[in-house]
């Protein structure tokens, strides 16, 4: 879920193709929770194949890639790794939701509320060691990268911006900002139409930017004083200070300066504040991986999504033609995949 520091941040709307020949990365697990909390049936359920395993995220990678690709995007996924020993808590918290929101979930079925229902499914999505494997062997399959970072995704995925490996990250939260990514691409894999919660209106998800640099200037404040603002409000990490909102937490930061002014004049204390903040200023990241995109394996596709899972051949053979033909259409788009 990342932090809650939205409202403070400009960010502009953009078109897919403005990031013609951009390599997006894009953090994997926040877009699969998005991939199998959208893409469902009316009544809640996830996609499915006969033998009862989910498929929403398979379908995600395929049809959404294939746009993205299609724009001239070079996508590399980012895989989480071992998380942090202070955002377990979290985990523990997130994993209890998640297990309410089942019996919510049922309970709203047996009474015929669908909306309801709707809602407690989405909330009750997992992304578990089965969607990662089948997820990490279509991207194969298709000729997209990924890389497994030793611990935070988003963390990993900033490195290789910092690095130049990448231009962009793709991710609904804001914790790349954190992890000082120039820029952040938000509703990159799940533009469309959407229903507003509990209202029959449906509203434009565009994909936005959002530039640190830019932000930081019109707030200002400096990249430090941004994570202080971060951990006021609370993180994957802490839970924050009772009562103190984004919008407070810059007023008091510009005010006094440092988290440590405000606690001291506030008499407060923000447990293990030095690590908090090196979790976001020195994550562990490696060097470790090689990007390089490739042709579809047709057949590999095919075998999987149809042969395993159910999938219409037709469906998948027409996105897989879409896929080829931008791989190896003419030169110029050559030269932009090898």
């Amino acid at each position: 879920m990342g932090v809650d520091i939205g409202e403070l941040l400009h960010r502009s709307t953009i078109e897919v193709s403005d990031l013609s020949l951009d390599i997006v990365a894009i953090d994997a697990f926040n877009t699969l929770y998005q991939f199998l909390s959208i893409i469902r049936q009316r009544d809640g359920t996830p996609l499915k194949d006969s033998r009862g395993n989910v498929t929403s995220h398979l379908s995600g990678i395929l049809y959404r890639m294939t746009n993205i690709v299609e724009a001239g995007v070079k996508p590399v996924f980012i895989f989480d790794g071992k998380p942090p020993e202070m955002k377990l808590s979290t985990i523990r918290k997130r994993n209890e939701v998640r297990e309410s929101a089942k019996l919510k979930y049922a309970e709203a079925r047996e009474k015929g509320l669908a909306e309801e229902a709707y809602k407690y499914a989405q909330a009750s999505s997992k992304v578990d060691a089965a969607i990662v494997e089948d997820s990490m062997r279509l991207l194969s399959l298709m000729g997209i990268p990924f890389v497994n970072a030793p611990s935070e995704g988003e963390a990993q995925a900033a490195h290789m911006v910092k690095k130049g490996d990448a231009d962009k990250i793709a991710s609904q939260d804001y914790d790349s900002l954190l992890f000082g990514c120039p820029e952040v691409i938000r509703n990159l894999t799940i533009s469309g139409k959407r229903k507003l919660p509990k209202k029959n209106i449906y509203v434009d998800v565009k994909p936005e930017i959002i530039d640190l640099g830019k932000n930081l200037d019109e707030l200002g404040i400096n990249q430090i004083q941004l994570i202080d603002i971060a951990i006021c409000v609370g993180t994957d990490y802490n839970e924050g200070i009772e009562g103190i909102g984004p919008k407070k937490a810059l007023k008091l930061i510009k005010e006094y300066g440092s988290l440590e002014n405000i606690l001291n004049e506030k008499g407060l204390q923000i447990p293990q504040l030095d690590q908090l903040r090196d979790l976001f200023l020195r994550p562990q990241v490696t060097d470790d991986y090689s990007l390089k995109w490739k042709r579809p394996d047709t057949d590999g596709v095919v075998s999987l999504l149809c042969d395993e899972h159910d999938f219409s051949r037709d469906r998948v053979v027409n996105a897989l033609q879409r896929l080829d033909a931008v791989s190896g259409s003419d030169q110029s788009t050559l030269d932009r995949w090898f």
